[in-house]
């Protein structure tokens, strides 16, 4: 088995006139704002508001688009620094102490490396070692250089690219947040982020916003629940992006020190109150296994998570509290 997320609204609250739901592609996922306010209107202007801040944000960050900073940077990997915002700069700074933290466990410049797989669920070889050595001469956080002073970014290594696929939602998801919380008349709200939610405030039960662990065998059935009031929830599994090997599924999540998929789990669901964090956690932990990763989750305050191994077993961190159903 593995873990889905999904959160329940009763009918009361999705006929109001305090709740407004927005759907739409974004960073090359499906998001979905909900926002409860006051008026109809106050919560359809804060999801507008949320949706531009989204829009911003890729438009800055994205790799894939030209025009960003992120672009720059990586054009001029191995020649000269780029000048780029504070939020890039103070981005990318927090991904590396995550880098730090997890010991490369999570490495933004692996977007490299990219290349080296075809995650579309087929049956393919792994690489040789002469294949990895070359795609991963150019992976090592350690050699993305920040200047706070003049506000620069530079990749040492030539060809070396950064990516933001394993935090750029949870950081849009916070934004957004951000954004649609101080609007007038918002009382609470969701953010969706291609599965990875975040929800503040006021919501449709007492205790918070329900949200239910799900068994992919059978979607009509909940494992169990949990109740979140202000934070996220944010899983990485291998039954979405992967490949097969003589038999055996490999995931889309590499681990940066090997090159080689990362082994052991099949999906890692973090609870923290910052989506960010809990983004580059999820994919952190899922490189680091089931020993290491608890290990890691069990040292850091605020944060729990869920683990499920590849054979099937759930591992909890220390003070989680799940709930399931009888």
């Amino acid at each position: 088995m593995w873990l889905m997320l999904c959160v329940g609204l009763p009918a009361s609250l999705l006929n109001a006139q305090t709740h407004h739901r927005e759907s739409l592609l974004l960073m090359g996922s499906a998001f979905e704002l909900t926002v409860v306010a006051d008026t109809r209107e106050q919560a359809e202007r804060a999801t507008d508001a949320g949706i531009e801040e989204i829009r911003r944000i890729e438009a800055r960050i994205s790799s894939w688009q030209d025009s960003s900073e992120t672009s720059a940077v990586n054009r001029a990997a191995g020649l000269h620094p780029v000048v780029v915002s504070s939020e890039l700069l103070q981005l990318v700074h927090r991904a590396r102490k995550v880098s730090g933290l997890t010991g490369g466990a999570f490495d933004l410049s692996f977007a490299g490396a990219g290349k080296l797989y075809q995650f579309d669920r087929g049956e393919h070889t792994l690489p040789d070692d002469t294949a990895l050595a070359a795609a991963f001469r150019t992976v090592d956080w350690k050699q993305v250089e920040l200047d706070f002073t003049h506000s620069t970014i530079y990749l040492k290594i030539p060809g070396m690219r950064i990516g933001f696929g394993a935090i750029g939602k949870g950081y849009a998801a916070n934004r957004a947040r951000a954004v649609m919380r101080n609007m007038d008349g918002v009382r609470g709200g969701l953010v969706n982020a291609g599965g990875d939610l975040l929800a503040w405030g006021q919501s449709n039960r007492p205790e918070g916003w329900r949200v239910q662990i799900m068994d992919p065998k059978n979607r009509n059935r909940a494992l169990g629940w949990l109740s979140i009031r202000d934070g996220a929830v944010v899983t990485s599994g291998d039954y979405e992006k992967y490949f097969t090997h003589r038999g055996k599924r490999y995931a889309h999540i590499l681990d940066p020190r090997t090159g080689l998929p990362a082994e052991g789990l099949t999906s890692v669901t973090i609870l923290c109150p910052d989506a960010e964090l809990a983004d580059a956690l999820a994919t952190s932990v899922f490189v680091l296994g089931r020993e290491e990763g608890l290990a890691l989750i069990d040292q850091l305050d605020q944060i729990e998570c869920i683990l499920v191994d590849d054979t099937g077993q759930l591992h909890t961190s220390e003070n989680l509290k799940l709930n399931f159903y009888e």
